[in-house]
């Protein structure tokens, strides 16, 4: 069921505290910076709110923020005081100890099933407040208000858009290389609450989600028949978006998410083709006798990234939806595939290979100014996170024999630092991950 997250009550109040802003602000485009040090003080609790809720949700704060690279968690041993909600921080104490930003906050009941959370954010070297929040959700989903903490912590002190409170869709892979049982399955952007979307009996890949969050298309073999499929994540009802009279896949919504654009492949040949989900209309979108695959579209709607052989080898092209024009934009020594637009307009991340090395990179829209971010023996499927500033994706490792391969999902940002691995429980191997929008 969609109410995988339960979340009951949103933001019931936001406020800031204005004044004289101090400008405690990183900058997160470039490649070396100095993290802000931020102290997350233990969270107050009222009501008979366990300890342990309280401890989680500041863990989640503190885990959140740290995995960006932009920030420093203070030891918590090395706080000078512990102030009390509704009390002023000695500023001078905690600027002893070089610390940029308090946070704090409290934990109690609302009604029956549900917690309130409220917080404060502190400028320690400006001596202000500048921010607070009170936030409602059910218990079950009491994770989520520490994720949307951490983004209004992130959001205010660099800036960009926040991305903790996001979920990311993929293919959860077990057994061995020569029989592995793919699984469609969505977690939180952390690893927590992993769930499978698909059973063990279907085949299926490159599950991408719509933008308003309410079903994940994506490529399915059931019944040996390899179609392009829609998962309500409400209902958990699965339906074949059509018979186009050849195989389909490598599925995207549009920004609107009125339109899935695919590719198809008709007497041999492959085009992209785009499908109104309204009006049950085809429109060819590619010509020609080449293969054309892993549809992007603008933020706009108005351009569409691609790979295309029709230069004699695999590169990134972008097509004009309406004029219908393209251009080759990669011309770089090796193979490009699998072009994602960033959220902001700014950037294509690709797949390429070259030189016996799969790398992920990004670049502008002109295919200018490329970026490497990481490289491995095989690696693959970069999606963005909301804010354009970090992507994930999956590199596959041989074992140490050799007989074997082993996938981790993986994030960097867009500087090539920090890169992690998103944790799988369970011996899990991950792969085709995409990043969600943040949950509505």
């Amino acid at each position: 069921m969609r109410k995988l997250i339960s979340f009951i009550a949103a933001i019931v109040s936001v406020f800031f505290i204005t004044g004289a802003r101090a400008e405690l602000h990183v900058d997160v485009v470039a490649g070396g910076v100095d993290p802000i040090s931020i102290a997350v003080q233990k969270f107050e609790v009222a009501g008979g709110v366990s300890s342990s809720d309280a401890k989680m949700l500041r863990e989640v704060v503190e885990n959140d923020l740290k995995r960006t690279g932009l920030f420093r968690i203070i030891n918590h041993d090395a706080f000078p005081e512990y102030v009390k909600m509704n009390e002023m921080p000695n500023f001078t104490s905690w600027a002893a100890i070089k610390a940029q930003a308090l946070v704090q906050a409290s934990v109690k009941p609302e009604g029956k099933d549900k917690y309130k959370l409220d917080f404060y954010l502190w400028d320690i070297n400006g001596k202000e407040q500048i921010e607070a929040q009170s936030l409602v959700a059910s218990k079950k989903s009491a994770r989520r208000l520490a994720h949307i903490m951490a983004d209004a912590i992130y959001e205010r002190l660099t800036g960009e858009v926040g991305y903790f409170d996001t979920q990311i869709v993929f293919i959860a892979e077990t057994g061995p290389i020569t029989n592995r049982v793919k699984r469609m399955a969505i977690m939180d952007q952390d690893g927590y609450g992993m769930r499978y979307l698909s059973d063990k009996n279907t085949f299926v890949m490159s599950p991408h989600f719509s933008p308003n969050m309410s079903t994940v298309v994506f490529l399915s073999y059931r019944n040996d028949d390899p179609t392009v499929w829609v998962l309500d994540l409400d209902s958990g009802d699965q339906t074949k978006l059509g018979n186009f009279g050849g195989m389909t896949f490598a599925p995207r919504f549009s920004p609107d998410g009125k339109k899935v654009a695919m590719s198809l492949v008709k007497n041999g040949i492959t085009n992209i083709y785009e499908y109104d989900i309204e009006t049950k209309g085809l429109r060819q979108l590619t010509f020609g006798n080449h293969i054309d695959t892993s549809p992007s579209y603008s933020p706009d709607g108005r351009y569409m990234a691609f790979n295309s052989d029709s230069s004699g080898s695999q590169q990134i092209h972008v097509l004009d939806l309406n004029s219908g024009k393209q251009q080759r934009i990669t011309f770089g020594a090796g193979r490009y595939a699998t072009p994602a637009w960033s959220p902001d307009g700014q950037f294509i991340a690709f797949t390429k290979m070259a030189d016996d090395t799969f790398y992920i990179g990004i670049m502008n829209t002109e295919g200018r100014h490329e970026k490497i971010l990481a490289g491995g023996w095989y690696m693959e499927a970069p999606s963005w996170a909301p804010g354009s500033r970090r992507l994930v994706y999956y590199e596959t490792e041989r074992t140490a024999n050799g007989e074997d391969r082993v996938s981790h999902i993986r994030s960097v940002d867009i500087t090539g630092q920090n890169i992690y691995d998103i944790d799988l429980k369970g011996g899990l191997n991950g792969t085709e991950p995409t990043w969600s929008p943040k949950l509505p």
